[in-house]
Order: C-alpha cells, then structure tokens, then sequence
C-alpha cells in the first residue's frame, strides 16, 4: 500500500470543514474492517483512510502546524499501512470493567510472539506479525499492531467463496470468528496493487 506523505495531510482549516463527512465515512469503514474475536479481542484492519484519518486527529487534537512534526507524523503512522502483500490490523484487548484490566490483560502475555493469531482461508493460514515493544515480561500493552503476510494461494481463496476466519490459539485466550462478506471484500481491495 502507497505510503502517506505530508501532501495527503490536510490544513487544519480545510480538516475543519471536512471533518464530519470524513468522520462519518472512517465510521463506516472501519465498521466493514472491524471484528470482535471472542468477549476481549478485536482487531480493525488499516488501510491509507483509516490511518490517514489517525494522523488528522492526532494533529487535531495535538495543534501540530510545524512540517517537521506532521512528517514526523506521518512517518509514525505509516508504519501501520501494509506493505506489498500484506494485511495490517490494529489488536485491541478490551476490558471494560477498571478492576479487571490487570488479571485480564496478564491472560494475554506472550501473545505477541509465536503463531498466536491468525487468518484462515479455506486451506491456506497466514499468522500475524506483532509489532515489537509493546509487551514486558511482567506487563502488556492493550493495544497491538499486527501484520499478515498473504500468499498468492490465500489470496485467491479469498477471491473465491470459501469461508474465512481470524484466530487467536493463546494459553490464556482461545477464540475464532468468522469473516463477513463485507470485511472480506474490504480487505481483498487492501492486497490489489497501487
């Protein structure tokens, strides 16, 4: 996927006038790219508009008007757009009871090494590569990013109607759901060349 640049960032001004259709339209998009896998895990699949609407509010929220800052930005953020081949999710363990995030989010150590979670495609399996640093041994972070390498052989089963589902096979977390055809088509624009 083509990378972001300065030039794809819009003026704070212009944002202004834009931001509630664009709001409206990165919420529906990300609606077609979001599952829940089982009661704590769900992962949202980036693209060029769900990242590039992260670096408006970032710089939003944050009054970045400096081009040294909106590149350091958008840098930043690119590196959760997936490269050539490839699918990239943001992973987010939620838990929404305050004295039950620690004992949760401990379930969750190590996740982010080994073949933990998954995309599976008929025949074809293709497990996620987490980003490093977000985990100690002793505590873990609720929010990951994760990629998936996809095979021309998975990415013609995606093509095709067999059924799809992402997986988490962890000690402390098991859990599958299934694809649906809305995410699948979303996600097949995401493995087309630029």
């Amino acid at each position: 996927m083509k990378p972001l640049t300065p030039k794809d960032v819009l003026s704070a001004e212009e944002y202004e006038r834009v931001r509630p259709d664009f709001q409206r339209r990165i919420i529906a998009l990300k609606e077609a790219r979001r599952i829940s896998v089982g009661q704590h895990v769900t992962l949202v699949f980036e693209n060029r508009d769900t990242v590039l609407f992260q670096i408006q509010e970032m710089i939003r929220a944050e009054r970045i008007f400096e081009q040294a800052r909106i590149q350091e930005e958008v840098d930043t953020y690119n590196e959760q757009l997936p490269g050539a081949g490839e699918l990239s999710a943001t992973l987010l363990i939620e838990v929404t009871d305050p004295a039950q995030v620690k004992p949760i989010l401990d379930l969750f150590q190590g996740i982010d090494r080994g073949r933990t979670v998954g995309l599976k495609v008929g025949t074809q399996v293709a497990y996620g590569f987490f980003e490093q640093g977000r985990s100690k041994d002793d505590k873990i972070s609720a929010v990951h990013y994760v990629r998936f390498s996809i095979s021309e052989a998975m990415k013609r089963e995606l093509a095709s109607p067999v059924p799809m589902q992402v997986f988490i096979h962890h000690p402390g977390y098991e859990a599958e759901a299934i694809v649906p055809d809305r995410m699948r088509s979303s996600l097949l624009q995401d493995l087309k060349p630029d």
